[in-house]
């Protein structure tokens, strides 16, 4: 099948050599230390199904409460395990006296889910709020995890925690979900919408940036400007942040001013494209890179 000849300067393009495109500015956004929070909000809704899977329920009682088993029960068949409560005080799980109720709090009968809770809350709030450039993070957050996941699944912490006193750490299933859902709803308000107010804009030769939430837009030239990224954190930046840096401006001359902008999203993609842009003001790249 022939086809007709193409005019002159006309360009050709298919799906595996797409045309290239003109890029004249970028955004880059940067991000608060709350982007890192994302394990606990995933580990609470996670704990929190694995309760209620499990289908245990715990009941508040008075102190001193004894339990007693293999008891003979007044008007049920067989002999069952059963709680007394001491002299003169009542198990009250209903909400007006006479009314019928039994335990309403979904727990787990291993505290392993509550120590990987206290571990998560632990180790991702020390990862965002200390930075530790290089291995030396990821080596001491891996041993600390890795402590933590073996110890839950050989079942130690039950008996650990007995040996110190009966230290117990356990948590009801709506606990976890009142601790996951307001998270995770701040984390996507966070992310999505409060952090896009903090930006750096490379437009022909000018960069364009706000540094706090709320001021203005301040315009600058972009000639002799240094842009490079910050050496890592790799538990935060890479474990936490899927590839996230923080990018450093430096502009040019003896008393040039330097612009930071932290937690930048897939950072080492955009580096390249951000000094190309710097240099050359408007760039083509083919699409898909």
């Amino acid at each position: 099948m022939s086809t007709a000849p193409l005019p002159a300067g006309a360009v050709t393009t298919d799906s595996n050599h797409p045309a290239p495109r003109r890029i004249d500015y970028l955004i880059v956004y940067g991000h608060s230390n709350l982007l890192y929070w994302w394990p606990v909000w995933v580990v609470s809704f996670v704990l929190a199904a694995l309760t209620y899977v499990e289908g245990n329920q715990m009941a508040v009682v008075p102190g001193g409460t004894d339990i007693q088993y293999d008891r003979a029960v007044e008007g049920v068949d067989g002999r069952r395990d059963v709680l007394v409560a001491p002299a003169g005080q009542k198990i009250r799980l209903a909400r007006e006296e006479g009314q019928t109720a039994t335990p309403g709090m979904s727990v787990s009968s291993n505290n392993s889910l509550g120590v990987v809770f206290v571990a998560t809350l632990f180790v991702v709030a020390l990862a965002s709020t200390i930075l530790l450039r290089g291995l030396v993070s990821l080596v001491a957050v891996i041993f600390l995890v890795a402590a933590v996941v073996v110890f839950a699944l050989l079942d130690w912490w039950n008996p650990i925690f007995a040996f110190v006193g009966g230290f117990d750490i356990r948590m009801n299933a709506a606990g976890y979900m009142a601790v996951g859902v307001p998270l995770f709803l701040a984390w996507v308000v966070v992310v999505f919408m409060y952090d896009r107010a903090h930006y750096i804009v490379f437009d022909q030769g000018q960069i364009r940036y706000v540094r706090e939430v709320g001021d203005n837009e301040v315009a600058i030239q972009s000639e002799g400007a240094i842009v490079e990224k910050k050496r890592n954190d790799v538990f935060r930046h890479w474990m936490l942040g899927f590839g996230t840096g923080d990018l450093l401006i430096r502009m040019g001359g003896a008393n040039g001013m330097t612009i930071e902008l932290e937690n930048v999203l897939w950072i080492n993609s955009k580096l390249g494209l951000i000094q190309k842009l710097v240099k050359e003001k408007a760039i083509t790249i083919e699409d898909g890179n």
